[in-house]
């Protein structure tokens, strides 16, 4: 709540100080990681933007969570986010002119889509889905992909009964890494989370929360077992407002699409991980996740 007040505040004082589009750029970080990371992590769009995009100031917004990005979005107060496939689904859902998606990223075996992962520390004894059953399950975000909606549409499905039922507890761990955290700590007995699913295991995979994670030293993988897989994911789009400058749009697209060539350092501290680089997409790469958050969740 904090952070969609900040948002809206930020709007108000962009209004009153006689701000434009050209001269704020305002950048929208999804929840799932701690607030320091997420902004240490995006401190390099800050120093590159200005100059390559023609506005003077660029502003971070990390929100709390996934729904604080997607107001941000359709209050017409963020200019760009990486969304999920399903946070985007929700934005189109309740305005599908608020923005639009512009690129995705692509791994480095050259797929664009990625995995629900579920988690269980290798000291419970779990190694299968079969062996989960009656466990407590963790989520991440009711507006996650992968953190929600794909396994709750995904699991039922191939466990032949709901959740509820195969689970004898579900619950949120507030965010990826946060719920990973959880899992570690026992009050998860599995963890549903996101990661790339390419390269090794024993490395967190080449990107995403497991890898992040690894990387920061939160995750040990000798500790741990995978225990589902869920199918391929559509990687999450790029968007941007529709009320931002043509120019600036213009020249956010190609400052991003050259990026993981000429600021890898960048391009691999805001994605989190190893990626082959960005890929152009449209809205009809989402329409799949988009009917089934609609099947779901309703908006």
């Amino acid at each position: 709540m904090l952070k969609k007040t900040l948002l809206a505040t930020a709007a108000v004082a962009l209004v009153a100080t006689g701000a434009h589009a050209q001269d704020v750029f305002r950048v929208g970080i999804l929840g799932g990681e701690n607030e320091a990371d997420r902004l240490r992590n995006n401190q390099c769009l800050i120093d590159l933007l200005p100059e390559a995009i023609g506005v003077k100031e660029v502003q971070l917004f990390p929100a709390a969570d996934y729904d604080g990005v997607v107001q941000g979005l359709l209050g017409g107060t963020l200019d760009y986010a990486e969304l999920g496939a399903s946070a985007y689904a929700k934005v189109y859902l309740e305005d599908p002119e608020a923005v639009d998606p512009v690129l995705t990223t692509q791994q480095v075996d050259g797929a664009t889509g990625y995995y629900s992962i579920m988690l269980a520390r290798k000291d419970s004894g779990i190694e299968s889905i079969e062996d989960a059953r009656g466990k407590r399950l963790g989520f991440a975000d009711p507006d996650s992909t992968s953190g929600f909606l794909v396994p709750s549409v995904a699991l039922p499905a191939q466990l032949g009964m709901p959740i509820d039922e195969y689970f004898s507890e579900t619950g949120f761990g507030g965010g990826h890494e946060n719920g990973v955290l959880e899992m570690l700590k026992g009050n998860f007995d599995v963890q549903v989370t996101w990661s790339s699913g390419v390269g090794e295991f024993a490395d967190g995979y080449t990107s995403g929360n497991i890898r992040k994670m690894v990387d920061k030293g939160l995750l040990d993988m000798d500790e741990v077992n995978e225990v589902w897989r869920s199918p391929l994911i559509p990687n999450g789009p790029i968007v941007v407002s529709n009320q931002l400058d043509q120019d600036v749009r213009a020249r956010f697209i190609e400052f991003f699409k050259a990026m993981p060539e000429n600021h890898p350092d960048c391009f691999r501290s805001v994605q989190g991980g190893d990626f082959a680089g960005f890929i152009d997409v449209d809205h009809s790469f989402y329409e799949t996740i988009v009917a089934a958050r609609k099947s779901k969740i309703g908006s």
